[in-house]
């Protein structure tokens, strides 16, 4: 699959709580060829405060977290407001009752951002509001949704391979 390589791409991950899943989430971002991501709120990092390596992150990112650029940044509303101001069109992830099919997006701009929601409590409500679409993967089975890592994939590939 040819990636598309005029699209400047940036992922935001606020307050996710696994390791696991933000590993999972770079090693993602290294395949579709994501710009940078931003680590926001309680989200974990490659590494501590100290440079040591986050033995989780490491263990499912197998090494993308050493060269997918990342930031870690306390609050996330600056930032996106920032992003926005810089030309950036602001994607979320998650379920809301102004989201639409995720098949549905086109992008039709060359920077984009790509917010995804907690685990638990996905995004929050002032988040959204922030946003300029809100994106949602229809759910078939007996389950809400899906993990935040495989969530990502779905999305990242859609829209950035179609």
């Amino acid at each position: 699959m040819k990636k598309n390589t005029n699209i400047e791409s940036v992922l935001i991950l606020p307050d996710i709580r696994s390791a696991l899943n933000v590993g999972a989430i770079f090693r993602t971002a290294d395949a579709v060829n994501i710009s940078k991501i931003y680590l926001t709120g309680y989200t974990p990092n490659p590494t501590d405060k100290f440079g040591r390596v986050q033995k989780d992150i490491a263990k499912s990112a197998l090494g993308a977290e050493t060269w997918v650029p990342w930031e870690y940044k306390k609050t996330v509303l600056p930032l996106i407001r920032k992003l926005k101001k810089d030309g950036f069109t602001i994607i979320a992830l998650e379920q809301d009752k102004r989201a639409v099919d995720y098949r549905k997006i086109k992008m039709t701009t060359q920077k984009v951002v790509i917010i995804l929601g907690g685990e638990v409590e996905g995004l929050a409500k002032n988040i959204l509001d922030e946003c300029d679409i809100i994106a949602e993967i229809q759910m078939h089975g007996k389950k809400e949704s899906l993990n935040v890592s495989v969530a990502t994939g779905v999305l990242l590939f859609r829209l950035l391979h179609s």
